[in-house]
């Protein structure tokens, strides 16, 4: 991994007049933007299709793209829905701000007149060509994700357990059945994912052209109430009644004193294994074909997981389970081949995880908020970094720079402010953002926040809250080029960008 700088921004956290980030025109504005600042590496968030409480680690697919990114004035630019459609929704008013109630209604009423247009083309034309060719390409998994998005939204959003026992249990007949009675539903939702994917290869040959690598996320696990555990049920720890025999989370911790439970599905990894992990890898695939760089969500949890018998009312009850360890990795190579991977290994790291990244030679990530906890000696101190690992600020999960300011501990500030060797008169995000660029480590990310300086109201997410969160967005005029100069002139200097 060469020496490089990035920033870390969700798409949905870019300025759009529709409510909410997408992968138009803002997006290579940003991009840009990143270029000018010498920065190498754009990190964002998962980009699955969201469900309630909007959290991107919480997807109804792990392959399929979220409609919401989809970019509306590139589908007014192909004529498939006209500008004053645009203009007469109600997108929200806040630009600092994700209206998710509102996005839902604006953008699926647009979203469905652009399907609407373009079932009228004739058959033979490129455009229907091209989306019964993607259609064939990907059939292997959006068969059943435009299945299972055409009978929840019949019943009405409801999560696939609650769905009758027929179709909840995928019998043939009522597969088939299902697939008669909602055909114009399926071929909505494949046509919003020909269209997520068309316009995601466009953004990403812009970002590459520009010499700039996406980090993407890929969450461990999926979404209970996913078409992935819907149509694969044998690969996750349920019982033949499709409920969940435990759940993942974690224990007590930094965020939670109650642990975190995410109420995912556990996977059968003894199943995975005799299926020499065949579900796993195809996934791994789809993901390097979306990124430059994946970050492993929860990569420890590939040397141990933590099993959470369901059902549960917090996290505190669980137990740790040996995961597959090295044998998955040393397969996947096999299978997938080498590609670019950052484990997310953050947490408390037994012996297992520790040698799990060894034998993997991933780089970890080392967020500078944990580093100075009251004066106590820790691995996130910048002294003790190898050039192997990624250095934040502080990540998605973590309050701004700012924010953590005004709460911690005023030894933990003190400390901090003596050991990166801050002046008086240096704001304090920028004495931890310098301390990142001059540390050894290979790539450092910065969260656009605490480019900003802003402080805990542009916190992007606080875990084990339900809702309130993945709403942050950034302003156009704030990405400027006095902050890209600064970032561009820091890269040169600590050897991040060649001049």
């Amino acid at each position: 991994m060469a020496r490089s700088a990035g920033i870390l921004l969700s798409i949905t956290s870019l300025p759009s007049p529709y409510g909410i980030g997408t992968i138009g025109k803002e997006a290579r504005e940003f991009a840009d933007f990143l270029k000018k600042a010498g920065q190498k590496v754009w990190q964002i968030l998962p980009v699955g299709p969201t469900s309630y409480g909007d959290s991107p680690y919480q997807s109804f697919s792990t392959y399929a793209g979220n409609p919401y990114l989809i970019d509306l004035d590139t589908l007014a630019e192909e004529g498939l829905v006209t500008k004053e459609e645009l203009d007469s929704c109600d997108w929200g008013d806040d630009d600092r701000h994700v209206d998710y109630g509102k996005i839902y209604n604006s953008r699926y009423k647009v979203l469905r007149s652009a399907f609407e247009t373009f079932s009228k083309k004739e058959a033979e034309s490129p455009e229907k060509k091209a989306f019964r060719d993607f259609v064939d390409k990907n059939s292997e998994w959006l068969e059943n994700y435009a299945l299972f998005m055409a009978v929840k939204n019949y019943y009405n959003m409801a999560s696939w357990t609650e769905w009758p026992e027929d179709i909840k249990m995928r019998e043939e007949d009522a597969l088939e059945r299902y697939e008669d009675q909602l055909s114009d539903e399926i071929v909505f939702w494949e046509f919003l994912q020909f269209k997520f994917y068309e316009q995601w290869e466009a953004f990403r040959a812009y970002v590459n052209g520009l010499g700039i690598k996406i980090l993407g996320d890929m969450p461990i696990y999926v979404a209970m109430d996913s078409a992935d555990t819907w149509a694969n049920p044998e690969i996750f720890q349920l019982y033949d009644d499709g409920d969940p025999i435990a759940v993942a989370g974690c224990p007590p911790d930094y965020f939670s004193a109650t642990g975190q439970l995410w109420g995912n599905p556990l996977y059968d990894w003894d199943y995975l294994k005799e299926t020499d992990y065949e579900w796993w890898f195809e996934r791994v695939k789809a993901a390097s074909k979306l990124y430059d760089i994946t970050r492993i969500d929860h990569f420890r949890a590939f040397a141990s997981y933590y099993s959470i018998p369901y059902p549960a009312e917090n996290a505190i009850h669980g137990k740790w389970v040996e995961g597959p360890r090295i044998e998955f990795f040393r397969k996947m190579e096999e299978e997938c081949g080498k590609f670019e991977i950052v484990a997310e290994d953050l947490g408390t790291l037994t012996p297992d995880v520790t040698e799990l990244m060894q034998q993997t030679g991933y780089p970890g990530m080392k967020v500078l908020e944990f580093a100075f906890d009251s004066g106590e000696e820790n691995d996130y101190l910048p002294h003790k970094y190898t050039n192997n690992c990624v250095v934040y600020t502080g990540t998605h999960d973590n309050d701004t720079l700012m924010g953590w300011l005004e709460t911690a501990n005023p030894n933990d500030v003190r400390y901090a402010r003596e050991y990166c060797k801050m002046p008086d008169d240096e704001p304090f995000n920028w004495g931890l953002i310098r301390v990142a660029y001059e540390c050894k480590a290979d790539m450092a990310v910065i969260p656009m926040q605490d480019l900003l300086g802003l402080g805990k109201e542009a916190r992007m997410n606080t875990p084990s809250v339900s809702v309130g969160n993945w709403s942050w967005r950034v302003r156009k005029e704030e990405y400027s080029d006095e902050l890209a100069q600064t970032l561009r002139t820091m890269s040169v200097k600590n050897g991040r960008l060649e001049d």
